[in-house]
């Protein structure tokens, strides 16, 4: 089968489409994950999970929210937003008091100052530095906090990569992707807190303004 480059936001959108059934496998280690050796990766999902639902109350809105599996353990009121439709029908699903969207993650349908905090997991580290510079920004306008989620630096893998994906289906897709070592991702976001530095995840929380 012919391989898909991922240049795009929009082939990320069919990509993830594609993705949506089998996504929440990755987070639980199930179907094509369950024989990846991945040592405590379920006690930092837990762990990931408990951050999460540690954060105060707010009006947050979930940029690139998928499936919804960390949307569901924010408190407050919760918006979702994610281009992939198939996504957003899950979510929509497992957070039924949530307002969940379709729409594009460096152009938030949303008005200024219209939230308390941006929440994004494992959105940030597909976007190139320019993409990343205009998701900022997007977040800056609306809300005053962000909390990233995302994937953490290791041994055998590089900062910057392109990966290739496998789906059920047999697809293949070429995504970019990027590693975070935590300090380094606060100061990237212009100075914020460590809320979680594992082998498999960081989590960071910096105000925006």
């Amino acid at each position: 089968m012919r391989m898909k480059t991922l240049a795009t936001l929009d082939d990320m959108k069919t990509y993830y489409d594609q993705r949506a059934a089998e996504y929440d496998d990755w987070w639980l280690g199930r179907g094509l994950y369950a024989a990846l050796h991945r040592p405590g990766w379920h006690e930092e999902v837990w762990e990931v999970e408990r951050v999460i639902a540690d954060l105060p109350p707010a009006h947050t809105l979930d940029v690139a929210c998928g499936t919804g599996f960390l949307t569901r353990f924010l408190r407050g009121h919760v918006a979702g937003l994610d281009q992939s439709e198939r996504m957003i029908e899950i979510a929509a699903r497992r957070v039924p008091g949530g307002e969940f969207v379709v729409g594009d993650g460096l152009a938030l349908p949303f008005a200024a100052d219209s939230m308390d905090r941006v929440l994004s997991g494992h959105f940030y580290g597909h976007l190139n530095r320019h993409e990343g510079a205009r998701f900022l920004a997007e977040a800056r306008r609306v809300a005053s906090e962000l909390v990233i989620v995302d994937a953490a630096l290791r041994d055998g893998v590089e900062p910057e990569e392109t990966q290739e994906r496998v789906l059920k289906d047999g697809s293949r897709h070429q995504v970019y992707k990027r590693y975070f070592d935590p300090a380094a991702l606060a100061e990237e976001l212009g100075g914020g807190t460590v809320l979680f530095a594992g082998t498999w995840f960081v989590a960071v929380v910096a105000r925006l303004r």
